[in-house]
């Protein structure tokens, strides 16, 4: 039965609002994954066939697709931003509301919608914090084998890491040989930051997918398939330990 769904969040970030704007309509690669930027006006194209229905630079920005291309379990789909500046524009308050309609398994898809706005939208604010200024050079995401369904498939994936539920921000590990931060943990999704690329970790398997992994990658020189190759030869691994 369709139904309509409603998810917001406020916030405040250290980043000017233009930074913050910018995230939103042309670096999205850097905390989401890559999008087409809209057409700069209102009534213009935005990402994914979607229609610009408002934009006010730097401060309102909402974009609105009705029949989502690829998802037949939503019929409508829409993003609205509003920015405000904070400390004389040193900083910016945000109101993020992502609405529209599922059709099936609604409260399942709600759930799963409302947890990944969390992540996303702390992404958001690494990216922002850490990564400002430097654009996205690779971005690769991808899902784990059949078996990272499993009920306790997530939990495989916090031990290979070094990381348990109870490991707190900012607890520093090594994986793939590389020096990382721990910037989120909770039961549905683990967060690494290293110097160069933000590493996210998402437990879909509690909403009956696989585990899934994005890389953002900032270093001069990244490459997307080689970020994508190592990963998912690391994921695979995980689930084909004894």
């Amino acid at each position: 039965m369709s139904k309509e769904f409603e998810i917001a969040r406020e916030f405040e970030v250290d980043a000017t609002p233009e930074q913050v704007w910018d995230a939103f309509t042309s670096g999205t690669g850097g905390w989401l994954w890559p999008m087409e930027a809209p057409e700069p006006r209102e009534g213009g194209t935005g990402p994914s066939g979607s229609d610009v229905t408002v934009w006010d630079p730097p401060h309102r920005y909402t974009n609105r697709v009705e029949n989502v291309e690829g998802i037949s379990e939503q019929t409508l789909n829409q993003l609205d931003y509003t920015i405000e500046p904070r400390d004389e524009g040193r900083r910016a308050w945000v109101r993020y509301v992502h609405s529209g309609i599922f059709v099936d398994d609604w409260d399942n898809q709600y759930d799963g919608a409302s947890k990944h706005t969390d992540f996303y939208l702390h992404t958001l604010r690494q990216y922002l914090t850490h990564f400002a200024g430097r654009p996205v050079t690779a971005f690769a995401t991808f899902d784990g084998p059949e078996a990272s369904k499993a009920p306790d498939a997530f939990a495989a994936v916090g031990r290979a890491l070094g990381v348990t539920e109870d490991t707190p921000a900012g607890t520093r590990v090594t994986v793939q040989g590389a020096d990382a931060v721990v910037d989120f943990r909770n039961p549905y999704f683990i967060g690494l930051r290293t110097d160069d690329a933000l590493i996210r970790f998402f437990g879909r398997n509690h909403w009956g997918a696989p585990v899934g992994v994005s890389v953002h990658d900032f270093a001069p020189d990244a490459d997307a398939k080689a970020d994508e190759t190592a990963w998912q030869g690391w994921l695979n691994g995980v689930f084909s330990r004894p």
